[in-house]
């Protein structure tokens, strides 16, 4: 149901759009074996979220929506970092902070993990937004500093390994992960 709801939001975006997408912006991926979906990722993509910073009660309410979304993406690795954050930085952020966290905030969670740890380039659009290029500073200063490279993919590979990388090894056991 929630991705039914996403696809709705985000073909509402894309019909109310009026900036041109280039093709450096739009990426082709598989979406639950139904064929390829067309996404496109720009620096302003037209949230509907309304940012009311005009009275006490409004600016605290869109704070919480802000800091809610960063923590409960369903994405465990997000919800920490990327809800962390958000909770040490947005009490000093600006109306055009928000909006660059919304437009952050909006991004598909697999996508977002891939290019915030440094597994795929993000798109030239999404490299200018501040917010993700803070976060991202944070999350690889982080891997840099806790964290062995050889035990990181090279970009464009996948991170995660496998249950049988063992096996792979000379004198492995044949089955099992043991």
């Amino acid at each position: 149901m929630g991705s039914l709801r996403r696809s709705l939001i985000s073909l509402h975006r894309a019909l109310k759009s009026t900036a041109s997408i280039s093709p450096a912006e739009t990426h082709l991926r598989p979406q639950f074996g139904y064929g390829l979906v067309q996404r496109s990722y720009s620096a302003n993509n037209g949230s509907n979220l309304d940012i009311d910073l005009s009275n006490q009660e409004s600016k605290r309410r869109l704070v919480n929506r802000l800091i809610y979304r960063s923590k409960q993406r369903g994405f465990l690795e997000l919800d920490l970092v990327l809800g962390k954050w958000v909770e040490e930085h947005i009490h000093s952020m600006d109306e055009r902070g928000i909006k660059s966290l919304v437009d952050v905030l909006d991004l598909e969670n697999p996508d977002l993990w891939k290019w915030l740890s440094g597994q795929e380039q993000p798109p030239e659009a999404l490299q200018t937004n501040p917010v993700f290029t803070a976060v991202r500073n944070k999350i690889m200063n982080n891997l840099n500093s806790y964290a062995a490279p050889e035990t990181r993919a090279t970009p464009g590979q996948p991170w995660v390994r496998g249950w049988d990388d063992i096996k792979k090894s000379q004198g492995g056991p044949l089955t099992g992960n043991q």
